[in-house]
């Protein structure tokens, strides 16, 4: 079976789909650091919003970073799988419209109904506000958030749908054939692999979100309607672990399909790169317990396994990908311009974000550090200097006026403002964590507030670095659509 039949053709719909996507999430992830900024100032003292601002900056902030690097995440998945498969325009455009819908249900909640119970919406917290917030507000936040999830189950139901038309199923979308038999060269592309798992788990994932929000949503209406709170923390936990470790395999596929352009080498689906797809479509949906860790009451057997999986997941992708990128780059006389620097630096934040997730993996460890600022230091290295690094890429990529267009000294002091600013920014939580500074405390003891203070200096660089890249990407609006005439460079340098 050919590993590749469909010819993409040049679509104004899917061009604008992708650049819509990519404005609304350089707005919002702008304004959610700009958010994570005046928190770290209020644990700093610098300013003084009060805890119930501080907590509804801290929901706002923590919804709308997941959905937003999710929306990134999804249009670089959907403008390279395109090239592969033949996927449906106008469900790509539905999923961003309901996106705001439920954004706006979101921001109601929050600001109009004082709802802040954090992004994870624990049970049974939504509903035993003790007056904080209405019920009213607890149902828009909920109803908000499931309204998202169902654009996104649309999006990755029309994925699996072609990826299924024009290889023959999903098994055959990782590879298995040449992965479990003799490998004939006709393996998928690295972004119809990573595609077909990010939608395998995704749908997984939403669905047992979605399942707990309905769930929780005719509790909030119907409290005779009983539901255990341990397994409404584990459905929780399992559906945003599993949605936030995709938003990086779908932003990887930059990395698949951009820096072979520039090194002139093909990014091979061998064997070694199919079986860790493969691994981790299995491993990363039974890492979660790694945040149940204190909950005594899971059963042990559970909460081993996902230590011992949470170490094993660390390794597959992220250890081909590191290495395969250097392979490629090694000796290729590449040019190194913004793209390639923000897509080449983005697997060193991938890899080091991923260490101090290993070591909170650890369950002694665990006991002392989950519940502090470790765990932050963590996420924010993977997300910003990892995904968001892609992103970033991916837009100077498409908005690059041509291939020897030199970059200009503001935008080289932004990519190293940029990596400074991230890596003092989460090192601030990483040592704070270290020397016991609690997660999602408004007020800070005296001993905490110098890393508070050192963070908050970082944020404001890493922010002023994303104004550039931003600003960039905003005036190059009308140069990025010349990829779509490029299908037939892709198709030939992937296969």
């Amino acid at each position: 079976m050919a590993s590749y039949t469909y010819t993409a053709t040049p679509d104004q719909g899917a061009k604008a789909g992708v650049l819509a996507y990519l404005v609304v999430s350089a707005v919002v992830l702008l304004l959610m650091m700009l958010f994570g900024l005046l928190m770290r100032m209020e644990q700093a003292q610098f300013i003084s919003i009060g805890g119930l601002w501080f907590y509804k900056l801290m929901t706002l902030h923590g919804a709308g970073m997941v959905g937003i690097v999710a929306l990134a995440g999804a249009s670089i998945m959907w403008h390279f799988l395109r090239q592969y498969v033949e996927l449906t325009t106008s469900i790509f455009i539905a999923n961003l419209v309901i996106f705001l819908i439920g954004v706006v249900m979101i921001l109601a909640s929050v600001l109009l109904g004082d709802f802040h119970a954090a992004w994870t919406f624990l049970f049974p917290l939504p509903g035993n506000s003790m007056g904080m917030w209405s019920q009213g507000a607890a149902a828009l936040f909920m109803g908000g958030l499931l309204v998202i999830g169902v654009g996104f189950v649309l999006l990755h139901l029309d994925i699996a749908r072609a990826i299924i038309k024009n290889y023959g199923g999903l098994g055959r979308g990782l590879g298995w054939p040449q992965l479990f038999g003799p490998d004939d060269g006709n393996a998928p592309p690295p972004a119809v692999v990573a595609s077909t798992m990010v939608t395998i788990v995704n749908l997984i994932g939403l669905v047992v979100g979605a399942s707990i929000l309905i769930m929780m949503l005719v509790n909030l209406y119907v409290p005779t309607f009983e539901i255990d709170a341990l397994l409404a923390k584990g459905m929780i936990y399992f559906f945003g672990h599993v949605f936030i470790n995709a938003v990086i395999y779908m932003a990887v596929i930059a990395v698949y399909e951009i820096l072979p352009r520039y090194t002139q080498r093909p990014w091979k689906s061998n064997k070694v790169f199919l079986a860790s797809w493969t691994a981790s479509t299995i491993m990363v949906m039974f890492i979660f317990p790694h945040h149940l860790l204190m909950d005594y009451a899971f059963p042990k057997w559970f909460l081993i396994m996902g230590h011992i999986i949470g170490y094993l997941n660390t390794f597959p992708i992220l250890i081909v990908t590191g290495y395969g990128a250097m392979m490629i780059v090694y000796r290729s006389g590449i040019r190194w311009d913004m793209c390639s620097r923000l897509l080449f630096v983005s697997l060193f934040g991938w890899a080091v974000g991923a260490m101090p997730a290993f070591i909170d993996g650890t369950i002694t460890v665990n006991y002392v550090m989950h519940n502090t600022l470790w765990v932050p230091g963590h996420f924010h290295t993977y997300l910003i200097l990892g995904m968001v690094a892609m992103v970033f890429g991916f837009m100077y990529y498409l908005g690059k006026p041509d291939e020897n267009a030199k970059d200009s000294p503001i935008d080289i002091a932004a990519f190293w403002g940029f990596v400074v600013g991230t890596m003092g920014f989460t090192m601030s939580f990483l040592y704070g964590g270290k020397e016991g500074a609690a997660r999602r405390y408004a007020e800070h003891l005296p001993e905490w507030i110098p890393y508070d203070r050192l963070g908050s200096y970082f944020a404001a660089l890493l922010i002023a670095s994303v104004l550039v890249f931003i600003f960039r990407f905003l005036t190059r609006l009308g140069l990025a659509g010349r990829d779509y005439q490029r299908a037939s460079l892709a198709r030939s340098i992937a296969t």
